[in-house]
């Protein structure tokens, strides 16, 4: 199994930007879709969680300003960031049923 994300780039602060994360292989029906990202000099922090049953949970910096979703037709997981910050410079990891993580892809929020 592996997990591939993508949509990471550099954006004006209160731009936008998409990422998603595919997962290829034998991966079956995952129960918990996650996002994680780690800035610079700093642990890596849990962002946003879409469960099976289309439950979701964000953590207090990204709700409000991100969403999370999931297409389990493709084994697709996808993060929408409107109103990104500086601060939300970071690598961003998916990480599916703690068991999978994806290889990150770069958000850089500058002027």
């Amino acid at each position: 199994v592996q997990l591939q994300a993508f949509g990471g780039g550099t954006v004006q602060p209160g731009g936008s930007l998409r990422l998603s994360c595919r997962a290829s292989g034998n991966i079956g029906s995952v129960n918990v879709m996650q996002w994680y990202r780690q800035a610079p000099g700093k642990e890596r922090e849990f962002v946003a969680m879409a469960l099976a049953n289309s439950g979701t949970h964000y953590n207090d910096f990204a709700a409000g300003r991100f969403t999370i979703s999931r297409d389990d037709s493709k084994n697709t997981l996808y993060l929408q960031m409107n109103s990104l910050q500086p601060e939300d410079t970071a690598v961003y990891y998916c990480h599916f049923d703690k068991l999978y993580w994806g290889q990150g892809t770069v958000v850089t929020v500058s002027s």
